[in-house]
């Protein structure tokens, strides 16, 4: 079960890091199937460039990537993490000693100690949230979600 904060996910959490130009994405997978894949076309399709951090290749899917954060060419706007909650740990932590201020934790990439973390060091960061039901274009069974998200009243306000 994703870990909720609720003074993080404002309705303005979400509209900062959308307003990003370069999304580091953290955690890209060699796998052009998987969830990071997609979430990262769709980041490309909505016009934002993007720049994966993994250890494992120097480019995924037409992305380049880089080992760690200290060593992107410069420094993006937002980070989008789709890594194991204890690897997030280490890199939100290098993020917010570079300044990286926008970020997106993928339900699964959280954990108690990410978003106390956050908190304590007043580091915006939407948690629970799927960032494919934010970034625009929006498709398929995820503008679904968001519809229905917001019948119910879920999404941030």
């Amino acid at each position: 079960m994703p870990i909720i904060i609720r003074h993080m996910n404002t309705k303005q959490d979400v509209e900062d890091f959308l307003s990003s130009k370069t999304i580091g994405v953290v955690g890209l997978s060699r796998d052009l199937a998987s969830f990071s894949v997609m979430a990262s076309r769709q980041l490309k399709a909505g016009g934002y460039s993007l720049v994966g951090i993994t250890p494992t290749a120097a480019e995924i899917d037409g992305i380049p990537c880089h080992p760690t954060l200290k060593d992107l060419p410069a420094k993006p706007d937002g980070l989008v993490f789709f890594t194991q909650p204890a690897v997030t740990e280490q890199v939100i932590r290098q993020a917010a000693e570079l300044g990286i201020r926008h970020n997106w934790i993928q339900v699964g990439a959280e954990n108690k100690a990410v978003v106390e973390y956050c908190a304590a060091q007043d580091l915006p960061a939407v948690t629970g949230k799927c960032i494919m039901m934010f970034a625009e274009p929006v498709k398929s069974i995820h503008s679904f979600h968001r519809w229905v998200t917001k019948v119910t009243g879920g999404l941030p306000k």
